[in-house]
């Protein structure tokens, strides 16, 4: 069963997630529905979001705890959480089909880093280019579900390294070992902590994390960053100059708004994407 956005607007959306309709927020559709009432209503389940920043699921009929679905070529294990995600990001499959492309510089000898990697999506489309590629995320529950994810997908090479570690802590020592990447990937969060309790800001760290990944850089062929981010107050010219910075004048960007499209014929946007290919 496949994943479609059905419809959105009134700050939500309705997604038919394989068999089942939910109904989550989408805090930028300030427009009306395109559908009836009557199909929303069929929903079966709702997630409202509280002033803390989590929320909670209202169930219309019984769900399982997990079931699978098909989007952007893969096979993924679907799960509502706590904070309203499904395990994974459907607006960021324009980016999988980019690692998989030729255009991304990657194949076989090439090395990738996937930072923020959540549950392996990204990197199981990096290793279908013939990549290597190291996976982080500072969950290990999320480790866990993107190995499940490679076990539904026989096609994806087995070749992911699944690393659960502190953002800043892991690249430092990628530094200190003279560790090199031909492309990383990062979709940072506004507000994060660690494997151990650290915190992330990303106004603060961001631009540090893009210096350490800049000495992470393979200088021997073309690089390139995929920098995508949800996080109000970071435009695409907000990350573009941060690229530029931590990354040197003289590349190419490709940017833009990354989008879902709807079953109206319509796009819903969901964050920003920037790539920037230098050497």
């Amino acid at each position: 069963m496949e994943y479609r956005l059905l419809d959105s607007g009134n700050l939500r959306k309705l997604e038919a997630v394989g068999e089942y309709r939910l109904i989550r927020p989408a805090l930028n559709a300030f427009w009306k529905p395109a559908l009836p009432a009557s199909e929303w209503e069929a929903a079966d389940a709702v997630f409202t979001r509280d002033s803390s920043g989590g929320g909670r699921w209202s169930f219309r009929r019984p769900l399982p705890e997990s079931w699978r679905i098909q989007w952007g070529g893969f096979t993924l294990k679907v799960k509502p959480t706590g904070f309203g995600h499904l395990g994974f990001f459907a607006e960021q499959f324009r980016n999988w089909e980019f690692f998989r492309s030729p255009e991304s510089g990657l194949g076989e000898g090439a090395k990738a880093l996937n930072l923020f990697g959540y549950s392996g999506v990204g990197s199981m489309a990096m290793a279908q280019s013939g990549a290597g590629v190291c996976h982080l995320d500072a969950s290990r529950g999320m480790i866990e579900w993107g190995r499940e994810n490679l076990a539904l997908n026989p096609r994806v090479p087995d070749a992911i390294r699944w690393i659960a570690d502190d953002v800043t802590k892991f690249t430092a020592r990628e530094v200190r070992r003279g560790s090199k990447y031909n492309l990383i990937a990062l979709d940072p969060p506004t507000f994060g902590r660690g494997s151990s309790g650290q915190v992330w800001k990303i106004e603060e760290d961001l631009p540090k994390l893009l210096a350490r990944c800049a000495e992470l850089r393979d200088r021997s062929r073309p690089f390139t960053v995929v920098l995508s981010c949800h996080s109000p107050g970071f435009s695409v010219l907000v990350l573009e100059r941060l690229a530029r910075e931590a990354f040197g004048a003289g590349g190419e960007f490709v940017s833009g708004e990354m989008t879902v499209p709807e079953s109206t014929g319509r796009e819903l946007p969901a964050g920003i994407c920037v790539r920037y290919r230098v050497g």
